[in-house]
């Protein structure tokens, strides 16, 4: 799925990963999923930079029984890092979700060019 850098891309992704997912007859918790899935969106739109015009590509595939989803943009890899918000920090906890809903997660470089966000949910399918 390719998405514009706008706000609205953000409902669009979870709308389309629900309509995808809805046949399959997944083992873990769509509505985590779709959480995990919104924060790596808005952090790509939030994050994402390049002079020319851009969009965030997200992916999703099967993997054995896990399902993995990531999400590319065109900011660098290194400004990619989990922060530890105080309770009154209006921001700063999508990674920290990421992290504790995901069985594992990774930031790096993108085969697109910019950056990639992956994570991977074990067991997502029945054996």
């Amino acid at each position: 799925m390719t998405l514009y850098p706008v706000p609205e891309s953000v409902a669009r992704a979870r709308r389309w990963f629900r309509k995808f997912i809805a046949p399959h007859d997944l083992t873990c918790s769509v509505d985590d999923c779709v959480l995990m899935i919104s924060e790596l969106v808005t952090n790509a739109i939030l994050y994402g930079e390049a002079e020319e015009a851009w969009r965030v590509r997200v992916e999703w595939w099967r993997v054995g029984e896990s399902l993995r989803v990531d999400v590319h943009n065109p900011g660098f890899p290194a400004h990619v890092r989990m922060r530890r918000p105080d309770a009154s920090d209006a921001h700063g906890r999508g990674l920290c979700l990421i992290d504790a809903l995901s069985d594992s997660w990774h930031a790096g470089p993108s085969r697109f060019g910019g950056t990639v966000v992956s994570f991977l949910v074990d067991g997502a399918w029945k054996p």
